[in-house]
């Protein structure tokens, strides 16, 4: 029992170590043998950097950060110093065929030969690319694809395949897909394919290893390569950092943005809740492990009663139970911690595919895994004092002829226990209130939960009222238990200490539970779907889909839609490219939010301003995101599929008039598409908001009256009023309701069928809210459920090492087995019963303290977000604190019944008559 935990937290502690890196195994991952790599930031112009170059900002700040379209930016190789050796790396992504279908999958360009490029990958197996027509792939790219080394594999949109010579993986990045190819042999043909074929071209980012010698890429390089808009990851600045100080973009954004994070790091109720699990662990061990020891003391009382005859007195009998408890610690201590460092080197590799990154090395912290088997060892001492005490305090005649003795019981420590309940609770509530603290919390309930321990003799006695209700059997063993509350209190202790460890994990992940529940916002209307294709390039594979839809589930309503289409229907919606354009959903100028058509956004209004305006009505944000589009091409079906019951969008809808859900975008009865045919004009002109270049469509619409759901539509246009315009239109995907709900069997028989077509589509269907139990939550569920089952396994050898006398009188009477058998069960089963209604209440405290935690965390990221402007003071927080009631439903019922059921069976049916002890 000291045992399991010493394993667990050994483990977890080497694992937790062994992962985390070094700066200087971090920047070999990202930088290879090389001084430092310089990248692209995305952003035009100068940009000012963190030392370790996680964060970045233009010079002069994103406010005022206005990009000019039409002028060229400076190749990023110009941020390469005179004279410095580099590697140039290219990356792009794109769909990759593979046995099952598509596949989004990373593609880089990079001289493997080089040796600048030693430590970023590790080969596996076969061997690098040679020249063009070969590439080498990441193991989690195999897996996923269904391909091996060896095999051809073949990007969309090229015209050859490429051949797999080897397998390699990225230390730090497990899980990435990813093909490696030989510079100019995989993007350039690739991007050339695809042009050729009308689609949109690659869009490649660039980055260069960087080997200068000497004292390394300096603080002052990367300072000189962010004047010409690189981002440097420096090996010599990560391990020698500048001063604060001589970090200019330190002094030119505002501190709380890119200061170092602090030692919470926005992780409070994280470190509450595992502060909370592993003290209340430690508490339980020590009271699981006590009433084990008595159950050993008690069974060899006649030993130490020997002790005492031959003239030991209560400190030997003390030293000689304490002794057994400091073995016991010890040895756990020493088997705990080598299991906990066996399992992690044995399942080194499954952990690292767990955690999705190599460890750096096996990191032994010697003085961590000695505070860790010193803790075992305390354990067990503390673990063996109460029944040392008792033992000691046993007269020699008592415990040489096996008679309990009757003791008074303790009036100061039913006082003692009462005060260390207020005082938990109070700890505990003010570290959620007033001072957010893990380790408050978690000291909190602890007290209290100890002080719960310390009652438990005077609310054993209480229990005993209820003996007048019950029927023979359970009324003499619940009197029984009460008069020998000696061997009671710690038996009810270890099931009430399990129990809540149990209630307290479980009111905490169903408190969370009902607060996700409550903030869930669907998508479509229970039993909806929407099949669309993941970019516009799939359009050509949408009418196909369709029917394979429609032939695979239960398919009530179908609702065909379409997307507005200017020029290469290729095009992504806000590509630049020559020959793509858009059709933009233009809101009237006196309807639009101020704050969106301000130069630099809301940072041009005081604060209070934001905030009225946050409370506009043009300036509210949608409830829901459900469509990718403004405006989207479809029939009346839509509307159906959509539930929406108005009869005028509808009988507009089978008219051939639009129907417009959202009151912003209608002027006088009409709605404005404007189709940009210059992208790169639009672009310039949103950079200052301006009105954008095009023509303008205007159309007469049917205005859904205020309140009625569109699921994120806001504009729904027949084909008839579109084709009437003159605008053209692609396939895009279908709404569509189900006659029943869909098995499992059928969607995955449907992603098999859109598999095998190679179609680019995704499908969902909304299946209202699903509760998500981490796999942390419930292997806690399922160790505290275990921990419950031995409590009472420890309840029952307890109540069973007190109770043999009373067996033997029943059997020297001449009662039956199955009498002795019912007596000890109804013994176990009425202990169980009481620690499980005690460990119910005092598992509430804990996870209280832990939702309190939450609350005034969440509360302060919403405040925090009203005065930046970005929500509304009115917005209401909603962190429920909701008991399980089936959780201890099933607590009250199984606990004491499995007692129960364990006990009769241990129980011996016959034994050889023995003589009972006198008293």
């Amino acid at each position: 029992m000291i045992a399991l935990p010493v394993v667990g937290v050994s483990a977890v502690d080497l694992t937790l170590r062994s992962a985390e890196l070094t700066p200087g195994q971090t920047l070999s991952r990202q930088v290879g043998a090389a001084d430092a790599r310089i990248e692209s930031t995305g952003l035009s112009g100068p940009v000012l950097q963190s030392p370790d170059g996680e964060r970045y900002a233009p010079v002069g700040g994103y406010d005022k950060y206005r990009p000019d379209p039409e002028k060229k930016d400076a190749p990023l190789k110009d941020a390469v110093p005179a004279g410095a050796e580099a590697v140039q790396e290219s990356r792009s992504s794109v769909k990759v065929h593979t046995r099952h279908g598509l596949l989004d999958t990373q593609l880089r360009e990079l001289d493997v030969h080089h040796p600048l490029t030693g430590g970023l990958f590790t080969p596996l197996r076969g061997r690098l690319p040679r020249g063009p027509g070969e590439v080498i792939a990441t193991a989690a790219f195999l897996e996923h694809s269904g391909l091996y080394v060896g095999s051809s594999v073949t990007p969309r949109g090229s015209k050859a395949p490429y051949r797999i010579t080897g397998a390699y993986e990225l230390p730090s990045e497990l899980a990435r897909d990813e093909l490696l190819a030989l510079p100019g042999t995989l993007l350039g043909p690739l991007d050339r394919d695809l042009t050729a074929a009308g689609a949109p071209g690659l869009h490649a980012t660039d980055s260069f290893l960087v080997k200068v010698g000497g004292d390394g890429f300096t603080w002052n390089m990367v300072k000189e390569a962010n004047a010409k808009g690189g981002l440097v990851r420096s090996r010599a600045v990560a391990e020698h950092p500048p001063a604060d100080s001589a970090v200019p973009l330190y002094a030119q954004e505002p501190g709380q943005r890119y200061a170092r994070p602090g030692p919470d790091g926005g992780r409070i109720t994280e470190k509450a809740v595992v502060a909370t699990v592993v003290g209340l662990a430690l508490l339980e061990v020590c009271l699981l492990a006590g009433p084990a020891f008595a159950v050993g003391a008690r069974r060899s009382r006649r030993q130490l009663g020997l002790v005492g005859a031959n003239g030991g007195d209560r400190r030997h009998i003390r030293a000689i139970v304490l002794s057994g408890g400091l073995v016991i610690g010890a040895v756990a201590a020493v088997i705990g911690c080598a299991l906990g460092v066996g399992l992690t080197i044995g399942l080194r590799p499954l952990l690292e595919e767990k955690i999705g990154s190599r460890f750096g090395s096996l990191d032994f912290r010697l003085p961590e895994l000695l505070g860790i088997a010193l803790l075992a060892v305390l354990t067990g001492l503390l673990a063996a004092f109460v029944p040392a005490v008792t033992a000691s305090r046993q007269t020699v005649l008592a415990s040489l002829t096996g008679r309990r003795g009757i003791r008074r019981a303790n009036r100061v420590l039913p006082l003692v226990g009462l005060l260390a309940v207020a005082a938990g609770a109070a700890i505990a509530l003010y570290g959620t209130r007033y001072r957010v603290s893990p380790t408050v919390v978690a000291g909190g309930s602890a007290l209290a939960e100890l002080g719960v321990v310390a009652l438990t003799p005077v609310l054993v006695g209480l229990f005993g009222r209820l003996g007048r209700w019950l029927p023979l059997s359970p009324r003499l063993a619940l009197r029984d238990a009460v008069r020998n509350r000696g061997r009671t209190a710690p038996a009810v202790a270890a099931v009430l200490a399990a129990v809540a460890g149990t209630v307290a994990v479980s009111t905490y992940q169903h408190s969370r539970d009902v607060q996700a529940r409550h903030e869930y916002v669907a998508e479509l209307p229970a039993g909806a779907g929407l099949l669309t294709a993941n970019d516009n390039s799939a359009h050509k594979d949408v009418p196909t889909a369709r029917e394979t839809l429609t032939r695979t589930l239960p398919v009530a309503v179908r609702a065909d839609v379409d997307r507005l289409s200017i020029g290469n229907p290729n095009c992504e919606s806000y590509a630049r490219d020559p020959g793509c354009g858009r059709v933009e959903l233009i809101v009237p100028k006196e309807q639009r939010c101020p704050l969106h058509e301000s130069e630099h956004g809301p940072a041009d209004f005081p604060k209070e301003e934001v905030k009225k305006l946050r409370q506009d009505p043009r300036c509210a944000l949608p409830r829901r995101m459900g469509s990718s589009f403004d405006t989207i091409v479809a029939d009346e079906k839509l509307l159906q599929v959509l539930e929406v019951k108005d009869p005028g969008s509808v009988e507009a809808l089978k008219a051939g008039r639009p129907v417009a859900f959202d009151r912003r975008v209608v002027k006088d009865g009409k709605i404005t598409l404007r189709l940009v045919t210059d992208p790169a004009a639009a672009q310039k002109a949103a950079a200052v908001h301006a009105e954008l270049p095009g023509q303008d469509k205007v159309l007469a619409v049917h205005q859904a009256p205020e309140g009625v759901d569109s699921w994120g539509v806001r504009v729904v246009l027949p084909p008839s009023a579109v084709k009437a315009a003159g605008i053209a239109t692609a396939p895009v995907g279908a709404y569509f309701s189900l006659a029943r709900a869909a098995t499992t069997e059928q969607r995955q028989r449907l992603d098999g069928e859109i598999d095998r077509t190679g179609a680019d589509v995704r499908v969902s269907i909304e299946r209202g809210y699903q509760e998500d139990s981490t796999i942390g939550m419930l292997a806690l569920a399922v160790f505290a459920g275990l921990v419950t089952i031995g409590a009472a396994g420890i309840a029952t050898g307890l109540a069973q090492a007190d109770s043999e006398a009373d067996l033997k009188t029943l059997a020297a009477v001449g009662a039956a087995p199955r009498v002795r058998r019912t007596l000890s069960g109804f013994q176990c089963g009425v202990v169980a019963l009481m620690g499980v209604v005690l460990g119910s209440a005092a598992g509430i405290l804990p996870a209280v303290g832990l939702r309190l935690t939450q609350e005034r965390e969440q509360r302060s990221l919403l405040q925090r977000a009203v005065e930046m402007g970005y929500s509304t003071a009115d917005e209401p927080l909603y962190v429920p604190i909701a008991v399980p009631w089936d959780t201890l439903a099933g607590l009250l019922v199984l606990v004491p019944l499995g007692a129960a059921v364990l006990a009769a069976l241990v129980t011996k049916s016959s034994g050889a008559l023995a003589r009972r002890a006198a008293g």
